[in-house]
């Protein structure tokens, strides 16, 4: 089994309200671990995540309307402060993607809400996708609309030709109400032809 030389997080963001940044502080607690708060101004902090080989990862956290938004940018090469970063990003449902980087190839994930979405290994110039997240009830819903779509269509066609064949028996009142209708399921037409 290939061993990971480091992991990267590329532009990975967290959003954590007040209760949830508690729980991200109680996580980093670890015999291995230290953690520190920095304050800045304006009621932004910055966590600094520490191991006890004395690399360091630092989550920049902004106060946006009551949130905590997080945007991650590193390279982690310790284990186990990568293993605690990876919890942290999927307890806490960050987005973004991540870099897994082995000798002569890479592994790239893209996260969404915390699960993956998409791996891609890359080996020199080649790329390959390993695993594509595909919403099949979302695809079903799709066709599913697409089948009511072509109902919707029968059925105007169907009032058209009903409203056609009246038509040639119809008085100068009756006409023009009829081509009123008749226009108007032509645009509906028109907007389902659309979909």
């Amino acid at each position: 089994m290939a061993q990971r030389l480091a992991t990267e997080y590329v532009k990975a963001t967290m959003k954590l309200s007040e209760p949830q940044m508690h729980q991200f502080l109680r996580m980093t607690e670890d015999g291995r671990l230290h953690h520190r708060v920095k304050v800045l101004d304006n009621g932004c902090q910055e966590v600094v995540l520490g191991d006890v080989s004395g690399e360091e990862v630092h989550f920049p956290f902004d106060r946006i309307e009551g949130f905590y938004i997080c945007e991650l940018s590193c390279r982690l090469v310790n284990l186990h402060l990568t293993n605690v970063v990876r919890k942290l990003f999927m307890t806490f449902k960050g987005d973004g993607v991540v870099h897994r980087i082995y000798e002569g190839f890479t592994m790239t994930y893209v996260y969404a809400q915390g699960t993956v979405r998409k791996i891609v290994e890359k080996t020199g110039e080649n790329t390959r996708v390993i695993y594509e997240y595909k919403n099949t009830l979302l695809e079903l819903q799709h066709l599913f609309q697409a089948r009511d779509v072509e109902r919707e269509i029968k059925r105007v066609y169907a009032e058209i030709d009903s409203l056609l064949d009246t038509r040639k028996d119809a008085t100068a009142d009756q006409l023009h109400q009829i081509d009123g209708t008749l226009a108007r399921y032509q645009k509906r037409l028109f907007e389902l032809e659309a979909y």
